[in-house]
């Protein structure tokens, strides 16, 4: 019964890395919908159709949880479908479906909520903050993530910017055009904030943590840069411990698998970016 994870490329590998050393114990089922990708210039009526017949493909491969690591596919279709699509399959009840938003939210406000959205720890105290939030411009006009902060956390100010070309540059191995476009977001952003610097920085795309050393050099010192992969997997192994029965310890723990709507020789090779080891994808 391994756990799904879902992206619309490759880019999830990053966050896929991360769960496996929390959970060493653990098989994976992971997703990339490269046939389809990239998802940030599509509509908000196709991301959440291709991102319903992912997870409806992952389910049907044995998963139970699925956590969709793209961050676009959390922002546009991940509540419709947790609210509107669930509840209609026949055994809905006993699947469940999660994003990466929540677990940075937590992660800022110091506090954890429960599946119902009610707090289970106590929030940091409310002071005046300005967070800083880069990701593909769907993301950034979808709003959802500056909802999610309000939601839970008080006096903090999200500023989005969208890094054009940096998903590009990342896969086609241009370090030096990667670093620019990083750069020229990083200039960007820090503009809008005036003489308010922000203490906290994310790189809201599965892409973006192999351009953070650029997003550190160009941010200011006392910017904290938040790693969405490692606070992902710290949640999903606390869910996994609140949640017992989503988990699989058995003979074939260690298996990880990996899939794709693409071509799975192209995909394998672009991977390595993203894999400490080889990753060979198949057919989904």
């Amino acid at each position: 019964m391994p756990i799904g994870v879902f992206d619309s490329g490759v880019g999830g590998l990053t966050v896929l890395k991360s769960l496996r050393a929390a959970l060493p114990n653990q098989p994976f089922l992971y997703l990339a919908d490269t046939a389809n990708a990239p998802y940030g210039d599509r509509s908000v009526e196709e991301i959440t159709a291709l991102t319903r017949d992912a997870l409806a493909h992952l389910f049907d491969r044995g998963c139970r949880l699925i956590l969709i690591a793209c961050n676009t596919a959390s922002a546009i279709a991940l509540r419709k479908l947790q609210q509107e699509w669930l509840p209609t399959l026949a055994d809905g009840d006993s699947r469940r479906i999660l994003g990466v938003f929540v677990p940075m939210v937590e992660a800022i406000s110091g506090a954890r909520w429960n599946s119902d959205g009610d707090p289970e720890t106590a929030a940091a105290p409310a002071g005046r903050r300005r967070l800083l939030f880069f990701a593909t411009a769907a993301t950034i006009s979808s709003g959802a993530f500056p909802r999610e902060v309000a939601a839970r956390v008080n006096g903090v100010e999200v500023i989005g910017q969208a890094c054009p070309g940096l998903v590009d540059a990342i896969e086609a191995g241009d370090d030096a055009k990667a670093a620019r476009f990083a750069q020229s977001a990083c200039a960007e952003a820090l503009a809008r904030c005036g003489d308010f610097p922000p203490d906290t920085a994310i790189l809201g795309c599965t892409h973006y943590p192999l351009a953070q050393p650029a997003f550190r050099a160009a941010l200011p010192p006392r910017t904290n840069i938040l790693s969405q992969p490692d606070i992902t997997a710290v949640s999903l192994a606390r869910y996994l411990e609140r949640r017992p029965g989503f988990e699989e310890n058995g003979a074939d723990a260690r298996l990880t698998r990996f899939l794709t709507s693409g071509d799975p020789d192209a995909v394998s090779a672009l991977a390595e970016r993203f894999w400490d080891e080889p990753a060979r994808f198949e057919a989904a």
